[in-house]
C-alpha cells in the first residue's frame, strides 16, 4: 500500500531547496504520495519559539553559512548563500504552488524552479512579474498568478500552518510520515530508512 508524506516547506528556505530534489526522488523510489504544504515560516517560527535569522546570535548566523556551504558541496548543487533578493516576502510564491495544486498541475517542478530562482538565479520572487515569467517558462497557465492572490489559496496556506502546528512541525523542510516528523534535509536518509523498514513511527 502506498504511503503518504506531508511535506512542509517554503520557497524562502535554503534547506528546502537543498533537499527538494533528493526528497522527491526518495518518495518516488518508495512510491510514496507527497502532500506539498507550503507554510509561512515567519508565523511558524513565531508560534513555535523560533527566531528569524536576523535575531539569532551572530555565532548561529555564521554557523548557518558554513553549513550551507557544506551541504551545497555534499549535494553537488550550486547555491548562493547570500542571494541578492533575500529575505523577501514569500507569501505570493508559496501560494502560487497552492494555486497550481488546486488547478491539478504537477507542482514539484514549479517548487524546484521557484527555489532555484531564489538560491541560484538571483530572482526577486516577491515581484509578480518574475513569477509570471516563471509560469511562462514552465508553460503553466498565466491565471495561476491571479489565483494565488485569491481567498482560496490564503485559506489553504493558513490550513497548512495549522496542520504544521498540530503535527509538531517548527521549520522547513519537514517531512511527516505517519505522524513522525523528520525536520531538515539532513534527515532524508533517516526518512529513507523508516520507509524501507516499515517500522512503526517513533513518538516522544
Amino acid at each position: 500500500m502506498s504511503r503518504s508524506i506531508d511535506y512542509f516547506f517554503s520557497v524562502i528556505s535554503p534547506w528546502a531547496f537543498l533537499g527538494h530534489a533528493p526528497f522527491l526522488a526518495l518518495a518516488a523510489r518508495h512510491e510514496a504520495r507527497v502532500n506539498m504544504r507550503p507554510v509561512l515560516l515567519g508565523e511558524l517560527f513565531a508560534e513555535t519559539g523560533g527566531l528569524p535569522l536576523a535575531k539569532r546570535h551572530p555565532a548561529r548566523q555564521r554557523y548557518r553559512l558554513v553549513e550551507l556551504k557544506r551541504w551545497r558541496e555534499a549535494r553537488g548543487i550550486e547555491l548562493n548563500v547570500k542571494p541578492s533578493h533575500w529575505p523577501f516576502d514569500p507569501k505570493l510564491a508559496d501560494r502560487l504552488i497552492i494555486a497550481a495544486q488546486i488547478a491539478g498541475q504537477e507542482v514539484g517542478p514549479l517548487a524546484q524552479r521557484l527555489m532555484s530562482g531564489v538560491w541560484q538565479r538571483e530572482e526577486n520572487l516577491a515581484d509578480p512579474a518574475t513569477l509570471a515569467a516563471v509560469l511562462e517558462e514552465l508553460a503553466l497557465p498565466a491565471d495561476l498568478l491571479d489565483a494565488a492572490g485569491q481567498d482560496r489559496t490564503a485559506i489553504i496556506y493558513q490550513a497548512n500552518h495549522d496542520a504544521a502546528i498540530e503535527a509538531d512541525v517548527f521549520g522547513s523542510p519537514a517531512y511527516v510520515l505517519d505522524g513522525e516528523v523528520f525536520w531538515g534535509q539532513d534527515r532524508i536518509e533517516l526518512l529513507d530508512a523508516a520507509l524501507s523498514s516499515g517500522r512503526a513511527p517513533f513518538t516522544p
